[in-house]
């Protein structure tokens, strides 16, 4: 089995849209895939079905109940905001012991390939002392990191490969989804992270007008997660 955790530099970068597509891209070759998204913010019952889980689950061909949306998302928030914040704004909190021990029997489950998409970007905390950081240190995976192509994001890219390599992380490479209505060019943000990714990959992905669409990305993606 071949597992990756899928961060980001942010909050609505595009990490479900990326893990969506390399799921597809595997399905369309035949592969054994899945994704999960733990925990999940801004999440209404009333409309689950429109959310990230749901998304995911359609790329894996799955259909979108609320048991399904359940079984790849335990940890889901109404309120829009990191993940301790909304926990606490419905009296709960996120057991971090828990989290891990789930995951890890994910990973001990599953065949082919397993994503696990993380919640906002690195360091958003998930309960009062731990990050999405130590979530990912713990689990030891493969990172993909998705980063935007809006003005600031070489910033805030070059700063989360800093902070994962320091607390010795792999990172397998970092996708460049496009920001819509982004100022600056896709691939002259590729081109300038690309001059000081620690040698880290950089890709682009662009965004496709039509999201169930594959593209060559997907495939340059997994080839460097394994």
């Amino acid at each position: 089995m071949t597992a990756c955790f899928v961060t980001a530099t942010g909050t609505d970068i595009g990490k479900t849209f990326v893990t969506s597509g390399l799921a597809r891209h595997l399905r369309r070759q035949g592969r054994c895939v899945s994704a999960l998204k733990p925990v999940v913010t801004g999440v209404d019952p009333a409309h689950s079905v429109d959310g990230d889980p749901a998304m995911l689950l359609e790329a894996l061909g799955c259909p979108v109940t609320e048991k399904e949306i359940a079984a790849i998302s335990p940890w889901r928030f109404k309120a829009p905001l990191a993940p301790d914040m909304a926990a606490r704004r419905e009296g709960k909190s996120i057991d971090f012991g828990g989290l891990l021990r789930w995951c890890h029997e994910q990973v001990d489950r599953h065949q082919g390939h397993l994503f696990i998409e993380g919640v906002g970007g690195a360091m958003v905390p998930l309960d009062e002392t731990h990050t999405v950081l130590d979530w990912m240190q713990d689990l030891h995976l493969p990172a993909l990191v998705v980063a935007g192509s809006y003005l600031g994001t070489l910033s805030h890219t070059l700063c989360t490969l800093e902070v994962l390599c320091s607390r010795g992380l792999n990172v397998a490479a970092v996708a460049v989804s496009e920001t819509p209505g982004s100022s600056v060019p896709l691939d002259e943000t590729v081109e300038e992270l690309a001059r000081f990714s620690r040698r880290v990959p950089v890709i682009a992905v662009p965004r496709l007008p039509d999201p169930t669409e594959d593209h060559p990305a997907f495939a340059r993606i997994l080839e460097r997660i394994g």
